[in-house]
């Protein structure tokens, strides 16, 4: 049954989902595989080698695709989590600043789940947060 919200939900759940992942492509990954400073600099401050740059964007591509589409996307939010639950670590472990570096994967991990909560009605059901 489709409500009058639902299409409007999902709307916003994937333009949310596309700027998620555009953000990780373009912010995260491409700095990474193109070896930019930008990539290279964060991976010395918590003491992870630069030989995993493209490991890790390899990781957060995979995971980004199979966010987006429909079929894989609870797994691709669950993989997501976890990987931004190493970047926490990190960030806590060398004492980043809280609020801009270590909490960010909080912020977007609160984005991914949003994300698939508005798009997906099966999310919904199991995390009903608004009234029926």
């Amino acid at each position: 049954m489709v409500r009058p919200g639902d299409t409007r939900m999902k709307i916003a759940g994937w333009i949310l989902s596309v700027l998620i992942a555009l953000f990780l492509a373009g912010a995260s990954a491409t700095p990474k595989i193109l070896g930019m400073e930008a990539a290279i600099e964060p991976m010395q401050v918590v003491g992870w080698p630069t030989k995993y740059m493209l490991l890790i964007a390899a990781i957060e591509i995979g995971v980004m695709v199979l966010f987006l589409i429909p079929r894989t996307a609870l797994l691709g939010a669950v993989l997501t989590t976890g990987l931004l639950g190493g970047s926490l670590a990190a960030n806590l472990r060398v004492d980043n600043p809280l609020f801009s570096h270590t909490l960010f994967s909080i912020y977007l991990g609160i984005a991914v789940w949003v994300a698939l909560w508005l798009r997906e009605e099966k999310v919904r059901q199991v995390f009903p947060f608004v009234a029926r």
